[in-house]
């Protein structure tokens, strides 16, 4: 209740206003508040301190120091920088690498290759995205009997197998066998779903085995260009394509 009273009564109080700049002294601009000074306050001691961390050290330093690093670091624009040391290597030592390279790659790509042809044996592609669609054509000998033409009754099936481009089984195997399973329309698109993820990891693995094909062509390219023998590019180098060089023939002994 206290509380609640304490609160009602600070409502009728009057507003606390921060003293403004005097008219006289308006074109020295606003006045400057605490929390401005103490902005400012802090800023300055850091650069003081900061400057005089910088004399202690310089008072401090050493002049016979020395350590290796320093054979490494020069100063560029006032910020010392460490210069990187480049690998000696020789041609052969070179060409070996270049060559280890290419046969991971190679490797990786022929397992990937073997992977494609694993999932192509499984699915048959009588479904995959962007293949022509087959086409079965029937001939007749008059008019009347394209009109009357049924394709379900032509091909001795029911007209809702018609659809399908595999497992479209005759009228006289549906009467003999029992159908053999997923049969409920939910299991079908369960594995509709599958087959589609099935196709889609496909193309995945197709384009992977395209691109480590790329990446090999261009590192082939790079291990001959070590060789000394003197060649033109014929065609710049793509994302798709490596670089063609023609060597300059050189008879081998």
């Amino acid at each position: 209740m206290a509380a609640a009273f304490k609160k009602a009564a600070k409502a009728g109080q009057r507003e606390h206003r921060e003293r403004a700049q005097l008219g006289s002294r308006k074109h020295l601009g606003i006045l400057e508040k605490k929390k401005d000074y103490k902005l400012r306050a802090d800023d300055y001691h850091k650069k003081q301190n900061a400057l005089q961390a910088l004399r202690k050290k310089a008072l401090e330093k050493n002049p016979d120091e020395f350590y290796f690093k320093m054979t490494r670091i020069q100063l560029e624009d006032g910020v010392h920088v460490i210069k990187q040391q480049e690998e000696e290597k020789t041609l052969e030592q070179q060409k070996l690498m270049k060559t280890q390279d290419l046969k991971y790659i190679e490797m990786k790509r022929v397992a990937e290759a073997k992977k494609i042809e694993r999932l192509k044996s499984e699915l048959h592609l009588l479904e995959a995205e962007g293949k022509q669609p087959n086409k079965h054509t029937f001939f007749f000998d008059s008019k009347k009997e394209v009109q009357s033409f049924d394709p379900a009754t032509h091909l001795n099936t029911v007209p809702e197998l018609m659809g399908r481009v595999y497992n479209r089984p005759t009228l006289e195997t549906l009467h003999k066998k029992s159908i053999l399973g997923a049969t409920h329309p939910d299991q079908l698109q369960k594995l509709a779903k599958q087959r589609k993820d099935r196709y889609n990891l496909l193309m995945q693995r197709i384009e992977r085995e395209r691109k480590m094909f790329v990446i090999a062509q261009k590192l082939q390219t790079r291990k001959d260009l070590l060789d000394k023998t003197q060649k033109v590019k014929v065609k710049k180098e793509t994302v798709n394509r490596a670089a063609v060089y023609k060597f300059q023939f050189r008879r081998k002994r």
